[in-house]
């Protein structure tokens, strides 16, 4: 790559950054005129819209691997990213390359302007969505599958839709702007299901009458998903039991994959049914064997410890975790674990450290709080005193710089370590640990001096 290449590359992350300042503004106007000024190029695409409070990510990658090995061209579209932009826009697998990462982001930011004065400034994620679907068209993807970045009715990725859609399952989680119930959220959720979809839900209780409720209105069959058998259990994945598959591996940790791989199997089914793809079932078995979700229970060697990274952010994610490291525990190294924790404001941390501190495995354990590099993020020594409130005789650390938080794990661990709270943490101890040449940005160039 030259020197120019790489310059244009971080130009363009460095004008994506700066509109972070227009922060998270629900609604889809801006959304839908930039995408006409592109020339609607998601009205090409057929696929799969996401939604849920947890699973989004472990249904789109299961999905995905599916597909890949049944020969299917797939984009993808994983969030947030951990390393690097790129990740937000993958065919088959690999992150969009530099070079074309920023031409994408020159094409959509002149976009921008030319609907900036009518329908204000697109925000970050609206301009990241434009350039995803931009992408998937110009490259012809057979299936796109999107994830929906935040509640589904105005999110920006709702300006699509693909054929199927997907709710996996509802949670408290960002109450401030989806409503402080349940059955609130699963409104903003389930408005996803347009007329002429196929649907599929691992949703519950109030969520799932919601879900109904929003399906037959607009008249789209669904597929509910209910509790699936897990029937094996390993420190790398689960075996399950699936319709049409029967006992087949999946290769994410916890049970609660099991749903998620049921969810994606489903989703599968639909993409068969509405004429847009097919995953026979020899792929499907093969896909979901091979996944692996970064920074989702992801299991790493670091300096001889055992590390197991995860971004749960909410407390029914954090309640889902503690029961994976219990199952988990007999598959790792002995010994008291260390904990690195991060977390930023809009999620609620009391409630995840009280979710996570009910894992037995945690007994005793060596919690290290740190604050995330982001305006967003919850001080350290907050964070310590919601664990010495929950763990009144842990031992807790207050290390403010995540580089040092993370070094502090690994030099004196006496067990495992969990990273978690936060996938931006998460993200910062995959740079500092892993060196995936897919993810290696270029360097920025020197500037030459006189």
């Amino acid at each position: 790559m030259t020197p120019a290449e790489a310059r244009a590359f971080h130009d363009a992350v460095r004008a994506l950054g700066e509109r972070g300042r227009f922060g998270i503004r629900l609604g889809l106007a801006r959304t839908r005129a930039l995408l006409r000024e592109l020339g609607d190029p998601q009205r090409r695409l057929r696929g799969a819209l996401i939604a849920g409070t947890n699973g989004k990510g472990s249904v789109l990658t299961l999905a995905d691997h599916a597909l890949r090995a049944a020969g299917v061209r797939v984009g993808a579209t994983p969030k947030p990213h951990l390393v690097t932009y790129r990740e937000r826009l993958q065919i088959d697998g690999r992150p969009v390359d530099p070079v074309t990462f920023a031409r994408l982001t020159t094409e959509i930011l002149a976009a921008a302007e030319r609907v900036e004065a009518r329908h204000g400034a697109p925000t970050e994620f609206e301009l990241l969505t434009a350039m995803i679907f931009r992408h998937f068209a110009d490259v012809g993807v057979e299936v796109a599958l999107v994830e929906v970045g935040l509640g589904g009715r105005l999110d920006a990725t709702h300006a699509w839709d693909g054929g199927v859609a997907v709710i996996t399952n509802v949670s408290l989680d960002h109450t401030d702007r989806l409503g402080s119930s349940v059955t609130e959220i699963a409104r903003e959720k389930a408005a996803i299901i347009e007329r002429g979809d196929l649907a599929v839900t691992g949703a519950r209780g109030d969520a799932l009458t919601v879900v109904r409720r929003r399906a037959r209105r607009v008249g789209a069959p669904l597929v509910e998903i209910g509790e699936t058998r897990v029937v094996g259990l390993d420190g790398d994945g689960i075996e399950v039991e699936l319709p049409r598959l029967g006992r087949t591996r999946v290769g994410l940790r916890g049970r609660h994959q099991a749903e998620n791989a049921a969810v994606a199997n489903a989703v599968l089914d639909a993409l068969e049914e509405a004429g847009i793809c097919v995953a026979p079932p020899a792929a499907r078995r093969a896909g979901f064997g091979a996944a692996r979700w970064p920074g989702r229970l992801e299991r790493l060697a670091v300096a001889g410890r055992d590390v197991l990274l995860d971004g749960a952010h909410n407390p029914a994610a954090a309640a889902t975790l503690a029961i994976a490291i219990d199952d988990l525990r007999p598959h790792l190294a002995p010994g008291r674990w260390t904990v690195v924790h991060g977390a930023t404001a809009e999620h609620d941390a009391a409630g995840v450290i009280a979710a996570l501190g009910a894992a037995a495995a945690l007994d005793g354990a060596r919690i290290i709080t740190t604050r995330l590099d982001s305006p967003r993020a919850t001080p350290a020594e907050q964070l310590a005193e919601a664990w010495r409130r929950h763990r009144r005789t842990t031992e807790i650390e207050v290390e403010p710089d995540v580089e040092r938080a993370l070094a502090a794990a690994i030099e004196s661990a006496a067990g495992p370590i969990l990273v978690s709270g936060s996938l931006y943490l998460v993200g910062e101890a995959r740079r500092r640990w892993l060196d995936d040449p897919l993810l290696r940005d270029p360097e920025v160039p020197e500037v030459a001096t006189t």
